[in-house]
């Protein structure tokens, strides 16, 4: 009944029945509105400064329905975001809902493309057993990249078929070209400073040329869940495996697949720890070969201490914004202990939290060479025994505007390399200080 979200109180007694073997059981209950209207502003480390206006239901015309409609709009990310579920679908005891979404993400530290992203999801939910939920579901999105101009006007063919060009003759470059070092040798706008102000990497560039791309897929979520509390558990374990089969229509194929565990145990009295695994797998099938935007992007999401999409493959070809590739393959662990301060009140809802984590992002599947240009990768950060690591403390606030954290994170191993053909050492990218916060759910 807490997890519902309708009741603000919930309170259940008991008291003898009519006969020994029976119980009178006493559920008193205090009601809150559920109808939420929001107007929240911040900061994110990831999005930079950051505001949202939302309107939600979670009892629409009082039979449970909920519904939600939300705009975002930041320094780095702008999007929107409308839901609707029906918790009895046809009168059965599934749930069925939909999502319609837009979103924009700009360059960044990060990151030196812009991304958009609109698509919608179909989804369906029921209970197998008490603890047992399967839910199945349907998207599509349109997803495309953009890229700042100062990071794509080095692109270059290669006249001489033995460079490994195409072989593009004389005045029939798709370009305005200029003579670079080499006989038959052109770069594009080489006057308006090339590789010298950081080219975005090659697979991102060859995403860029491919256009816009429609991504068709079918999923499930397959979750086991004994918390004693959704949103402040002290005891129980969450785990779930998630699938995904793109190809069913769409321009891509790949098969991903992703399983997670959480653990809480209170250790002492209001003291609970928490110890997390994760890991992932994505394939291409069909011939196809993987696109850089369908790999894993691991960062703080994996090893806190790691900046967004800073750990894993990297491209580390010299003159090049070393983008992150991303890689097929991934695991983590974290171990953390939380506890409330004991000289504020427990109403307030503030928590410090100590943690460790553990984890690794490998094997990069996606374009290493492109014909048009002649151009190669040099895929660096690609090992399965590079461990990146961590610790550090958190502080946890469950405040009126939604859950906020504030993590400062110390990594511990964390790894490099130099170009095979020389040139300044590339590294994971860290981030000391993170910030994150949620809207009320």
């Amino acid at each position: 009944m807490k997890n519902l979200g309708f009741f603000k109180m919930v309170r259940i007694t008991n008291e003898p029945g009519s006969a020994p073997d029976r119980v009178v059981i006493n559920v008193d209950v205090e009601e809150q509105a559920t109808g939420e209207f929001s107007v929240s502003g911040g900061y994110s480390t990831a999005d930079g400064f950051i505001a949202e206006v939302s309107v939600a239901d979670r009892n629409l015309m009082g039979k449970g329905n909920y519904g939600k409609a939300s705009v975002t709009y930041g320094q780095y990310t702008r999007g929107f975001n409308l839901s609707y579920v029906e918790p009895f679908l046809f009168g059965y005891r599934m749930a069925g809902g939909i999502d319609i979404f837009a979103r924009q993400q700009l360059a960044s530290s990060y990151v030196s493309y812009d991304s958009q992203t609109v698509g919608t999801n179909l989804r369906l939910g029921f209970a197998v057993t008490e603890e047992i939920a399967f839910q199945p579901r349907y998207s599509f999105y349109q997803q495309k990249i953009t890229l700042p101009i100062q990071y794509n006007n080095c692109q270059f063919s290669s006249n001489t078929p033995g460079n490994g060009g195409p072989g593009v003759s004389p005045g029939n470059e798709p370009f305005p070209t200029v003579p670079a070092g080499g006989p038959g040798d052109t770069f594009v706008n080489f006057p308006f400073g090339c590789y010298s102000d950081g080219e975005a990497s090659l697979a991102v560039r060859k995403e860029l040329a491919q256009g816009p791309v429609n991504v068709s897929l079918v999923g499930y979520t397959v979750s086991y869940n004994t918390l004693d509390n959704n949103k402040l558990p002290t005891s129980g374990l969450y785990a779930e495996l998630r699938q995904d089969f793109a190809g069913v229509g769409g321009d891509v194929n790949f098969v991903r697949t992703a399983i997670e565990a959480r653990t809480y145990y209170e250790v002492f009295n209001d003291v609970v720890s928490v110890f997390k695994v994760q890991a992932g797998n994505v394939e291409p099938w069909g011939g196809q070969q993987l696109r850089m935007l369908d790999h894993f992007q691991m960062g703080p999401n994996l090893v806190r201490g790691f900046s967004v999409s800073g750990l894993g493959p990297r491209d580390l070809t010299p003159g090049t914004t070393n983008d992150s590739l991303g890689g097929t393959l991934y695991w983590g662990a974290s171990v953390e202990a939380q506890t409330p301060l004991y000289f504020l009140p427990k109403d307030i809802g503030i928590k410090v939290a100590a943690f460790a984590d553990a984890g690794n992002l490998w094997s990069y599947k996606g374009p290493t060479s492109w014909n048009v240009t002649g151009e190669t990768l040099q895929v660096g950060l690609d090992s399965a025994s590079f461990i990146r690591s961590s610790v550090g403390v958190g502080l946890l606030w469950d405040s009126p505007l939604g859950p906020l954290r504030f993590d400062l994170a110390y990594p511990i191993t964390k790894y490099c390399a130099t170009p095979t053909a020389g040139g300044p050492e590339v590294c994971d990218r860290t981030q000391f200080f993170r910030f994150s916060g949620g809207t009320k759910f």
